[in-house]
């Protein structure tokens, strides 16, 4: 066996590529490292630590229970964003505002963090994979003052650096700093993540569809007309499609852009629009779409263009193989 390339040893290596070689962005990446590592070693204590497992008792900003695990994790990772100082603030999916740091090291510090602790975690208790996704800006603010709302609601074509973590069968970090999609899976015998997954692309198209098809009769006409085309028998195009659905948007998109496939949670008439939060979930997973030669759209618009109005502004959401997002709008 060659020599391993760790996740550090790779961000060294790229960085001056993508025009971030002064080390701030190495060691904010080495902070989400050292972060997501605690997180899933309590991940894996869920089964047996009752502290962990459940119900918090309290609802998010989004009027979502939240679980335990959700108040843990959003707990280290912002201490974690705080201890090392290299950026000036971080937006969570589970705090009402953004979190300002009022040290002077923080301050000074060059990015803005945002980042959904963690994603799909009403499946914790069922041993269901789960995830975390996060996405870096470079602050819109003066250095050496408090971090303003502006820093947060930029443009994902502002996106410096996103990425997630998977906690499932293996712990694994898919991340992209512009320069393509790499993922990095966690050895636990010696406490690293190494290179698995070099330049991830999505396949153009893919036998995979993923839609919670309990909104069915919540749906567009279109979306319906599609996904009858989706469940149609045609042999010349491979019809029909699989269905796979998780409910964990990490686990969901993770199997698509590895085997290629679309996902979709389009508005519905509950809910006009959309669910998903384009801040903490969409725009991270659109810029790793993007990367890897994907697409990503709300139906109309591309993600990464949305111009956020809110911190906690929700958005539709079609992402995965580029053939299959452009046969999905072609029924819109």
């Amino acid at each position: 066996m060659g020599h391993l390339v760790t996740l550090g040893e790779h961000i060294l290596n790229n960085q001056k590529r993508v025009g971030h070689s002064t080390g701030e962005l190495s060691h904010l990446l080495s902070c989400i490292r050292l972060a997501a590592k605690v997180v899933n070693s309590e991940i894996n204590k869920a089964g047996l630590v009752d502290e962990i497992m459940g119900q918090y008792g309290k609802t998010n900003v989004q009027g979502e229970a939240q679980q335990k695990l959700d108040v843990y994790a959003n707990r280290k990772f912002i201490d974690a964003f705080e201890a090392y100082s290299q950026v000036c603030g971080v937006a969570s999916e589970e705090e009402d505002s953004f979190v300002a740091f009022e040290s002077d090291e923080c301050m000074q510090g060059k990015y803005v963090l945002l980042i959904d602790p963690l994603d799909g975690s009403s499946n914790i208790d069922v041993n269901v994979s789960i995830g975390t996704i996060f996405s870096i800006y470079k602050r819109k603010s003066l250095r050496g003052t408090k971090a303003n709302l502006d820093d947060f609601l930029q443009r994902g074509t502002e996106i410096v650096a996103a990425g997630y973590i998977v906690y499932g069968s293996s712990t694994m970090m898919v991340l992209s700093v512009g320069n393509g999609v790499h993922g990095f899976t966690f050895d636990p015998s010696v406490g690293v993540f190494f290179l698995s997954h070099e330049d991830i692309r999505i396949p153009k198209s893919g036998k995979i569809y993923s839609v919670n098809e309990g909104n069915y009769p919540f749906f567009s006409d279109g979306i319906k007309e599609y996904l009858k085309y989706c469940k149609e028998h045609d042999k010349e195009t491979g019809r029909p499609l699989t269905s796979r659905y998780i409910g964990s948007l990490v686990s969901d998109f993770h199997r698509n852009m590895i085997k290629g496939g679309i996902y979709l949670y389009p508005e519905t008439t509950l809910a006009p629009q959309g669910k998903l939060r384009l801040l903490y979930e969409c725009k991270p997973i659109a810029f790793l779409a993007e990367q890897a030669g994907g697409k990503a759209t709300d139906g109309e618009n591309r993600i990464l263009e949305i111009e956020p109005k809110a911190l906690h502004q929700r958005t539709p959401l079609i992402v995965g193989s580029s053939d299959m997002v452009d046969k999905l709008h072609s029924f819109l």
